[in-house]
């Protein structure tokens, strides 16, 4: 994986019954934060995740405005959108859908896809990043048990997020 890791310390999780909120301290601007979260997933985000795998994936993005998608592009340019940016307000808030199911297939119906708001707010140590991913109950009857599922793939993907904050040149 190549990547270091934050410490498990760094990360704060608690969790509802149909939310899961994250909150870390990363030692960069608000502004370095958001460009980094958003501008450079392929950085960051955990390549088996992605539908393509760590061996197909092409690219990994999202699109810099409210409607944008966040998408991969796998093997022979194949694109698989994940979610619509819902607000993209940097370097404040970021909210977007995640249109994945509990089984990893698309859910192409925002009304039946979970939301994911990101906060970026200006700290005596750097940037406090707040991931608040909510409204699982829309997954149906999987919901609790892909809140749960997803609690570890958070931590993993901020623990990700914020060891690349933390080689980034001075």
């Amino acid at each position: 994986m190549g990547q270091g890791m934050a410490e498990p310390t760094d990360i704060r999780q608690d969790h509802e019954r149909f939310t899961l909120r994250n909150t870390l301290v990363v030692p960069v601007s608000a502004e370095r934060a958001y460009e980094v979260f958003t501008e450079r997933l392929a950085d960051w985000w955990v390549t088996e995740y992605t539908w393509s795998g760590p061996t197909l994936l092409a690219e990994l993005g999202m699109e810099p405005r409210a409607g944008g998608m966040l998408y991969e592009i796998g093997p022979y340019g194949f694109r698989s959108d994940w979610g619509r940016v819902l607000t993209w307000d940097p370097p404040r808030r970021l909210v977007f859908t995640w249109q994945i199911g509990a089984d990893r297939a698309p859910v192409p119906d925002p009304a039946r896809a979970s939301e994911v708001e990101v906060l970026f707010t200006p700290d005596d140590s750097g940037t406090l990043v707040e991931v608040a991913h909510r409204h699982f109950d829309r997954h149906g009857t999987a919901a609790e048990g892909y809140r749960r599922a997803l609690t570890a793939g958070w931590h993993e993907l901020l623990s990700r997020y914020a060891a690349t904050l933390l080689h980034e040149p001075a």
